[in-house]
């Protein structure tokens, strides 16, 4: 048996037009999404690499804290396991493999958010202790 190692290198441009400003991205706090809770397509990008099949969390997805886990899901204001309280936004995009359920991620809490630019729609919501975000 031979053993042939790949090497490849992969550039990805985060979008982060929804950014308002630089505010706040100099102090994220480390989390983990709950990836049952996002939606191929809408909340993060699937593979179509067979090689290196790794998908991408769009940068700028809503998130609250699930209370019995602790781990971050999308925000819904309809939600009654926590999520329905904005904890921030996803900051960086984040590449996982297909098959991951829990994802580590940056999240930006407190900062100021173009509402226009973000890739969900999000109703703006008061400042609170956990999340100090300014909408434009």
């Amino acid at each position: 048996m031979t053993i042939q190692p790949v090497t490849t290198t992969q550039t990805l441009t985060a979008d982060r037009s929804w950014l308002a400003s630089l505010h706040g991205s100099d102090s994220v706090d480390s989390i983990t999404l709950d990836m049952s809770t996002l939606t191929s397509g809408t909340h993060y990008v699937p593979s179509t690499d067979t090689d290196i099949p790794y998908s991408r969390v769009l940068s700028g997805i809503p998130v609250g804290k699930i209370t019995a886990s602790g781990l971050y899901g999308l925000y819904k204001t309809d939600a009654t396991d926590g999520r329905q309280n904005l904890a921030g936004f996803v900051f960086a995009e984040v590449l996982f493999a297909p098959s991951q359920t829990k994802v580590p991620a940056a999240l930006l809490w407190h900062g100021s958010v173009k509402t226009a630019k973000l890739p969900v729609t999000v109703t703006p919501v008061a400042p609170s202790a956990i999340c100090q975000i300014r909408f434009v």
